[in-house]
């Protein structure tokens, strides 16, 4: 039995509550990808050498500085 999962369920159809249930976890699921994208790029930070944080612009405070950072605020 397949689910399509992308097409609206009939009884949610015109339900206000149900569309704003959607938009709540679409807002969710955004910041939450976001947070995982910072994650992986402070995380590759950690592994750059002075050479290769140089090429990029950053000394190794700034990249320190990042590192530090909230995981929920910043």
């Amino acid at each position: 039995m397949m689910i399509d999962i992308d097409r609206p369920m009939l009884a949610a159809r015109g339900n206000a509550e149900s569309l704003r249930k959607r938009g709540i976890l679409r807002v969710v699921l955004t910041r939450f990808l976001a947070y995982l994208e910072k994650r992986e790029t402070r995380w590759s930070l950690r592994e750059l050498t002075e050479d290769e944080l140089r090429d990029i612009g950053m000394t190794p405070a700034e990249a320190r500085n990042e590192i530090n950072k909230s995981w929920f605020w910043d």
